[in-house]
């Protein structure tokens, strides 16, 4: 191998170990997404029949998820949850195919992506009261989630799910046009994620004061718009997805977890917290 193709390996590295681990969630855990979810659901819907919660296994794959996420930042979004590797997919072959037809489709403003981050909340909140008010079963046909649960399952029974077969191929759209379109604006695990607090340790910063001057190609390659912050700054891993795009952007490689020593995008990093959460969620697939 040539100095100049293993240059290159090395560089792309991080995005071969990152698609190998997203495709091995989505082979082997594709329902990571709704068990967390249904553990929300199931939380609400208690509350409003006032019955005892329990450690269902729904539950215990949403604390499991959210601890992990408090220490790890939000992994899962990034490498994990097969709803958003699928997005990242959509949106590769969106680019490739404009690339090659050398036609652009139209962006959604910075200001409109900015204000459409509230929907996830809204989606949340609604979901929430549904349940709470035991009406939530009722519109089951209607969630695009319940249905792409059952397309990785290679199950086709889809009778009653026109809606919800509507509001996927909504997404699907979407997805096209913004990275990360349902994660950011949609996803009410994602709300629910950045609403936790998390540590410091991993969240992702950077050293100002090596940068080149007029250079923001951290924050242009972001897809939810964040400007990362300094050193011993405020983190805002609550609303970074972890896809290390920032990282490998960098022409001085001034990005870094809270521990400095660590980048956030080496390949074994990736493959430790791989590990870590796949070992959690099939621990708990065995009890």
């Amino acid at each position: 191998m040539s100095k100049i193709n293993k240059k290159k390996l090395m560089k792309n590295l991080p995005s071969y170990i990152r698609f190998a681990i997203q495709l091995c969630f989505f082979l082997v855990l594709p329902s990571a997404f709704t068990g967390a979810f249904s553990g929300v659901k199931y939380i609400f819907t208690s509350l409003g029949e006032g019955t005892v919660l329990e450690a269902t296994s729904f539950v215990t794959v949403l604390i499991t998820l959210c601890v992990f996420t408090v220490v790890f930042g939000r992994f899962f979004c990034g490498f994990a949850c097969a709803f958003g590797s699928l997005g990242d997919w959509v949106y590769a072959i969106g680019q490739f195919v404009q690339k090659k037809l050398k036609k652009r489709l139209p962006a959604i403003p910075v200001r409109v992506r900015k204000a459409l981050d509230w929907v996830k909340y809204v989606v949340l909140v609604l979901i929430a009261g549904l349940c709470f008010l035991g009406v939530y079963g009722d519109l089951s046909g209607s969630s695009p989630w319940d249905v792409f649960s059952m397309f990785t399952a290679l199950s086709f029974h889809l009778d009653g799910y026109a809606v919800g077969i509507v509001l996927l191929a909504l997404i699907l759209v979407g997805m096209v046009f913004q990275e990360r379109f349902f994660c950011r604006f949609i996803c009410p695990m994602g709300a629910v994620f950045s609403l936790l607090p998390m540590l410091p340790l991993f969240s992702l910063f950077r050293s100002r004061e090596n940068c080149i001057r007029g250079c923001n190609a951290c924050g242009n390659k972001c897809p939810a718009d964040l400007s990362l912050p300094d050193d011993g700054g405020e983190a805002v891993a609550s609303r970074c997805f972890q896809c290390q795009k920032c990282t490998g952007i960098c022409p001085k490689s001034n990005v870094h977890t809270g521990i400095k020593i660590i980048r956030g995008n080496e390949w074994w990093w990736m493959l430790v917290r791989g590990v870590i959460l796949l070992a959690c969620c099939k621990l708990l697939a065995g009890m």
